[in-house]
């Protein structure tokens, strides 16, 4: 008679001894291969082929290796180049729906990959976690209709906010605060001087999600900094703007010495050297260079005291006004999170360029090209996807992915050969 499957459902056992040759074809990097298998089959049920799960053959039509392809070319360029680049190398034809689809498949195990993963061992002694959010334009909701004139408030594009974090280590950089200033204002064609190359962030991770939302991402970065310190032994620190909502996510959540990111600094007191002198000008700058290195000496309180009697003693009504008081509360709010002459001296970050760099590369060179619009689904699919690229596991991701993906497609102890 020959043999048979007994295939395990629950409790129950089914033996499938219907027999018969079956052929599927497999889209691969060297073309269309025709692949003739035999099938096993019980009335009313699915047919098993036992080949498939010898052979790792994946449910889709695309084998693994032209899936990981086509999902590598789809993070760093756009779809369409993605699929040229396949029909170029294979002579294959793949519409934009099936691309689609495989993405938001090729991303289901992001999270997982890395609750599992055990980060790489690193020597440096801070534990550094950035959180920031970077707008990605989405489609229009279904129904909506085009508007002629857009209204007080409206904008051109609709985006929403993706939750971006970035987690490394990192080694101490004691610095002094003109140090920090002549870094900031050093004009393009002046090389940094001898001794001054920072210590590059070790075993970067970057991600972000659209849907998750900021509780989530930061719960992950609390979960991530456990995995790499789990003793507890690294000095813990995590750079933010000053949205307080963020603020407060993150020092309930990570229990770290908060930072606020100087950058952000730097960009309220810009707004307020041009309510004082003309863009661009030189004393805009003069005046830029002395607040910031008065605040990295740790005169936060004199420079908002500064800017407030500016504000009495020049008499300022309407805009200025209002924006020299609102760059002034800003600093006053956030004064105890900008003790920097403190962290320059234990050689801690005061500036979050990897989460900035992040929410560049990671979202904005990919999501915010011109024309560019997403759903959820794709977005937050590419988000993972282009992560996972820019973290440097890309590699060890995918064949975690087809270990899994193998694992839901043939399920290990699902069938046994039998001899009937």
């Amino acid at each position: 008679m020959g043999p048979a499957l007994c295939v395990r459902q629950g409790d129950d056992e089914m033996l499938y001894t219907h027999r018969r040759l079956s052929t599927r074809s497999l889209k691969t990097v060297f073309g269309t291969v025709e692949i003739v298998r035999m099938g096993y089959s019980h009335e009313g049920a699915n047919s098993i082929y036992p080949l498939d799960a010898a052979l790792a053959l994946p449910a889709r039509v695309f084998s693994y290796e032209l899936q990981r392809r086509l999902v590598q070319a789809a993070v760093q360029g756009t779809f369409q180049e993605s699929i040229d680049g396949i029909a170029d190398l294979t002579g294959l034809s793949v519409s934009k729906r099936s691309l689609e689809e495989l993405l938001v498949d090729a991303a289901r195990d992001f999270d997982v990959f890395y609750q599992e993963r055990v980060p790489a061992p690193a020597a440096g002694p801070i534990l550094v976690a950035a959180v920031d959010g970077k707008g990605v334009p989405m489609v229009k909701p279904d129904g909506a209709q085009p508007t002629a004139r857009l209204t007080k408030g409206q904008k051109v594009n609709r985006k929403r906010m993706a939750t971006v974090a970035a987690v490394f280590t990192k080694n101490p950089w004691v610095r002094t605060a003109e140090q920090v200033v002549e870094s900031l204002f050093r004009t393009a064609n002046q090389p940094p001087p001898s001794g001054q190359v920072p210590p590059r962030p070790e075993n970067k991770r970057v991600w972000a999600s659209l849907l998750k939302g900021k509780a989530a991402v930061i719960q992950e970065v609390a979960q991530e900094m456990q995995r790499r310190d789990p003793e507890g032994i690294k000095t813990r620190v995590a750079l933010t703007d000053g949205d307080r909502a963020l603020q407060i996510l993150v020092e309930g959540t990570l229990g770290v010495t908060l930072v606020l990111d100087l950058l952000h600094v730097l960009e309220k007191l810009w707004k307020a050297a041009y309510v004082f002198h003309a863009e661009g000008s030189l004393e805009a700058e003069l005046w830029v260079l002395d607040r910031t290195l008065r605040i990295l000496f740790g005169e936060v309180s004199q420079v908002v005291k500064g800017i407030r009697q500016s504000v009495t003693k020049r008499r300022m009504f309407g805009a200025k006004r209002k924006t020299l008081r609102g760059v002034a509360n800003y600093l006053y709010r956030n004064r105890l999170r900008m003790r920097y002459d403190e962290y320059l001296a234990k050689g801690w970050p005061i500036a979050s360029g990897p989460v900035e760099g992040a929410c560049k590369n990671l979202v904005k060179d990919r999501m915010e090209r011109s024309g560019m619009r997403w759903t959820e689904t794709i977005a937050e699919a590419i988000l993972q996807l282009r992560a996972v690229y820019l973290s440097c596991d890309f590699d060890s991701y995918w064949s975690f992915h087809i270990e899994k993906d193998q694992q839901r497609i043939h399920p290990p102890g699902q069938w046994s050969v039998v001899l009937k």
